[in-house]
């Protein structure tokens, strides 16, 4: 573990990377969530070396706290531990890691703190980890995070008539505004059991994690500017499944 004397310290903290990449010679450049400080670019420098367990424990999906400093916009980690132990994430569950990981750095905005949502993600990692249920779990967090960020989504209300979502009614999701019955053949629509189950975190059906999968695409590709995301790109061209 190593020290840098700076002016602006900050204490041990609850803390994930959410990326890492090689930095001047035996250095790493990191992206860090934290849960008071929130997102945040840092240094770690000489951990590539080979002596210490720096590179192993610096890395995605790892709990952590870290000890950082420097007034600027890149910080210098001053001191790392382990906090906790997750089982690993394999296979699907990885590449849903990524996914996670890749929402936070796209979505946050850097040093506003979101320690709801830092629950949240640890939650998600757990859930990934610990059993098969990818697309409720990431169904789930897409919802807390669109709460968390501000874009609260609407999902039990007909916005259009100011009444209770109907089971068997096929609604058209109106992006910042909500679900309003669909004329038959409108594009993307959505069934209100769909969007009750999502409601109430209940699992769905094959149908209904199409559903949701879509709609999740159809808000993230607004919130995203368009832009894709890299880890869906990954996920398809590794395994050949489409999300």
């Amino acid at each position: 573990m190593g020290t840098v004397t700076d002016r602006t310290t900050y204490q041990l903290e609850p803390a994930f990377l959410l990326h890492r990449r090689p930095y001047s010679n035996r250095s790493l450049l990191v992206e860090c969530f934290a849960l008071h400080h929130g997102r945040f670019p840092a240094i770690a420098k000489g951990v590539m070396s080979g002596r210490g367990a720096g590179a192993a424990l610096l890395q995605p999906f790892v709990p952590l706290k870290l000890k950082w400093s420097g007034r600027g916009e890149v910080k210098t980690i001053t001191g790392y531990e382990q906090s906790g132990k997750l089982p690993g994430l394999q296979g699907r569950a990885l590449y849903c890691g990524f996914y996670l990981n890749e929402l936070l750095m796209r979505l946050l905005q850097r040093n506003d703190p979101h320690e709801e949502l830092f629950s949240f993600y640890t939650e998600a990692l757990t859930l990934l980890a610990d059993d098969r249920r990818e697309e409720q779990v990431l169904r789930r967090f897409e919802i807390q995070m669109f709460n968390a960020l501000g874009y609260a989504l609407v999902l039990d209300q007909d916005v259009e008539n100011d009444r209770p979502l109907l089971p068997n009614q096929r609604y058209d999701y109106l992006l910042e505004t909500g679900p309003v019955p669909a004329a038959e053949g409108t594009p993307g629509m959505v069934s209100g059991s769909t969007l009750l189950a999502l409601a109430c975190d209940q699992p769905l059906d094959k149908g209904g994690q199409r559903e949701a999968r879509d709609l999740s695409r159809h808000l993230l590709t607004h919130y995203l500017g368009g832009k894709p995301l890299k880890s869906r790109e990954l996920f398809l061209s590794a395994l050949k499944i489409d999300r």
